[in-house]
């Protein structure tokens, strides 16, 4: 798997202000970590009272099994500022969230995690709305998003967060991969904190 591509069909879940709370609801929060949390993702949209799976929910769909990324409405990842809701989608396979609004705390955790929040204009996301199951291919070298017609947009993402995706770290694995530099620098420094 590449860290620097991801070609994927797409899974729509079109609706506006989808929370944190839908992401992952509160009763899954009891665990420190991130196995397994993919099966209560979006759990109360995917299934019923009874446990069983709602037909008609993109995620229960054959054709969408596999997917990694996922196209949601307006102002996507509102709500608290759970990181367990990136840790459910990338868990589910996720790799990637499209929308033309993430709420900023989501975004941040989501690059903190690997997961990347991909903000495009409103014809390209009404297109990609418009379009469920299309293949799109994302660039995270280039920041691009290209459609099955060619047609490419990019996306704004920080560089630092761009280098962590690409090499498949977090912040913390940046640092420790700078551990002799920082042990000579604190070996060096002739004065104490």
């Amino acid at each position: 798997m590449s860290n620097k591509l991801i070609t994927s069909k797409t899974v729509v879940l079109p609706a506006k202000d989808i929370d944190t709370d839908q992401i992952i609801p509160a009763r899954f929060l009891t665990t420190t970590t991130r196995e397994g949390l993919g099966e209560g993702l979006f759990r109360d949209l995917r299934f019923g009272k009874d446990d069983e799976p709602v037909a008609d929910f993109p995620l229960n769909q054959p054709e969408t099994q596999g997917s990694q990324v996922l196209v949601g409405g307006n102002n996507f990842g509102c709500g608290s500022s759970r990181e367990h809701a990136p840790w459910a989608l990338l868990d589910y396979g996720f790799r990637a969230v499209i929308s033309t609004e993430i709420a900023d705390i989501f975004r941040n955790n989501s690059l903190k995690n690997g997961l990347l929040p991909i903000i495009v204009d409103e014809e390209t996301h009404a297109w990609l709305i418009a379009n469920p199951g299309a293949e799109v291919t994302v660039d995270i070298v280039a920041s691009t998003l290209t459609l099955p017609n060619g047609q490419s947009v990019t996306y704004p993402i920080d560089a630092f967060a761009r280098y962590c995706l690409i090499e498949g770290t977090d912040q913390l694995g940046f640092l420790q991969s700078h551990l002799e530099a920082i042990e000579g620098f604190e070996e060096r420094r002739t004065w104490t904190p």
